[in-house]
């Protein structure tokens, strides 16, 4: 199976469970977003998932920290084995799954809770879950232990949350205590934020306002700017920018505006190109522009998000 019919069919699938979805964006560390009410996916799809580089992990979880998004791979196989359905799989701390898990998820809403590491499969139990069934049936440690031929040490760490537990032991214990224990894979977990790094290219004027950049290579745009958290004037305002300093002809920013709109409208963040010259452009392919001479003239960063806004509207 090709790559883009996988990409095609996962975006039908999506769009026909209400999801909004954004173009399929080619050489970027993430392959489309999609949105469903406050969950925003950033999905990159793989024949063979040993393609995914730590690099291009670094730079789908600093967009997905900044958006409040959740990465995730979605792959056929791992060197010459096919992934398993409804199992969890794992590439540089970014979740990995088979279109068939993601099909589920999205038409079942059937969760996997298997995951795969080192030595095999394992599951999450519910400790507290399992106390509670082992005392109402008035079992002790060692008589549960027993029953389900493992140590009473390992029932211990399984009822305080300290190991995972080999599918075959969690069937066994859920006949017993005659109900389920399992947790789900927390698949959909948003990367904890990195520090930022302020790119040498920034514009100062935008950095003199108070707003952090963020830069990427891997994207359909340059960097992401973040305005201070400090600066109680605002909310958290997201904005993605292209074009930082950088000389390219009418005919590419075309193409990046039509990529960073479609993209803005999916993630609910601002778009904007900041350019150099002049010339009297107030926006491209509905995308606005703000100059550097303009930022400059600005006091805070309200100023640049009303104009930002102000564009969007005459767009």
């Amino acid at each position: 199976m090709q790559r883009d019919h996988i990409l095609r069919e996962i975006s039908e699938l999506l769009a026909n469970h209400n999801f909004e979805t954004s173009h399929i964006y080619g050489r970027s560390c993430f392959d489309m977003a999609a949105r469903k009410r406050l969950l925003l996916l950033l999905l990159k799809v793989l024949i063979n998932i040993d393609g995914f580089t730590g690099e291009q992990a670094e730079e789908i979880k600093k967009v997905a920290s900044t958006f409040l998004a959740s990465p995730l791979i979605v792959g056929l196989k791992s060197k010459h084995e096919y992934l398993e359905e409804d199992v969890v799989y794992e590439r540089h701390g970014i979740p990995v799954i088979a279109p068939e898990t993601l099909r589920n998820m999205i038409t079942e809403e059937i969760y996997p809770e298997v995951f795969a590491d080192r030595g095999g499969y394992f599951v999450q139990v519910d400790g507290e879950v399992i106390k509670e069934a082992r005392e109402r049936e008035e079992l002790s440690l060692k008589e549960l232990a027993d029953k389900a031929h493992v140590s009473r040490e390992t029932i211990y760490k399984y009822e305080h949350g300290m190991v995972r537990a080999c599918p075959e032991t969690v069937i066994t214990l859920e006949n017993i205590l005659n109900m389920k224990i399992t947790l789900s894979v927390d698949i959909f977990k948003v990367p904890e934020s990195e520090t930022t790094n302020t790119t040498q290219n920034a514009p100062k004027e935008l950095i003199n306002l108070g707003f952090s950049l963020i830069p990427t290579t891997k994207t359909p745009f340059d960097a992401l700017a973040t305005n201070d958290p400090q600066l109680k004037e605002l909310k958290e305002k997201i904005a993605m920018i292209t074009n930082m300093e950088k000389n390219r002809n009418q005919k590419i920013l075309k193409k990046m505006a039509i990529n960073v709109k479609d993209l803005s409208g999916v993630t609910g963040t601002d778009a904007v190109f900041i350019l150099e010259n002049k010339k009297p452009i107030n926006c491209i392919e509905g995308v606005p522009v703000v100059h550097s001479w303009e930022i400059g003239e600005m006091d805070t960063s309200r100023e640049f998000l009303k104009i930002i806004k102000e564009r969007n509207e005459c767009s």
